[in-house]
């Protein structure tokens, strides 16, 4: 008889512990849930060829995720590249920072859309599956903006230093 008080009284702080687990998002952002946005998506039209750029930021609000791959219908594949010191290289992944951004800038990190199956043309959307780990599916419609575009002399486009 006297294991079942330890047993039941075992199953009661583990339960505990696990509701504990699930709580809310901590002002870290290292509990929780992602809370992913994604801002300042776009295709800069590409003149010929079977292959485009994308480029977008991705804006989390809770905690750290993974994006984990991403697809689109007018590519017959769409590869993550990073680039560090002029040299491109494709990733399996990118971390999404807790309360942080992940930015896929010209220079920097960017989309491949590679074996284009039409070409994009100015002021066409592009609908682009972004896949995370947690966050699961988001679509973005990407714009399609001139070949010479740049976000950061947009007036529209919000400064990320102020974040």
């Amino acid at each position: 008889m006297r294991r079942t008080p330890l047993a039941l009284g075992a199953v009661v702080l583990a339960s505990g512990l696990a509701l504990t687990a699930c709580g809310g998002s901590s002002s870290d952002g290292s509990a929780g849930e992602p809370e992913v946005k994604v801002e300042g998506a776009f295709i800069p039209a590409p003149a010929s060829g079977d292959m485009a750029a994308g480029f977008f930021v991705v804006h989390n609000a809770g905690a750290a995720d993974t994006l984990t791959s991403v697809s689109s219908g007018i590519a017959g594949d769409v590869t993550m590249h990073s680039t560090k010191g002029g040299v491109m290289k494709e990733q399996d992944s990118f971390a999404v920072p807790a309360d942080g951004d992940l930015d896929f800038e010209r220079g920097g990190n960017h989309l491949m859309f590679e074996n284009l199956k039409q070409l994009p043309k100015e002021g066409e959307k592009v609908t682009v599956k972004l896949h995370f780990a947690k966050s699961g599916t988001v679509s973005v419609a990407f714009p399609v903006k001139a070949a010479t575009y740049n976000p950061s002399s947009d007036s529209s486009h919000a400064s990320h230093s102020s974040q």
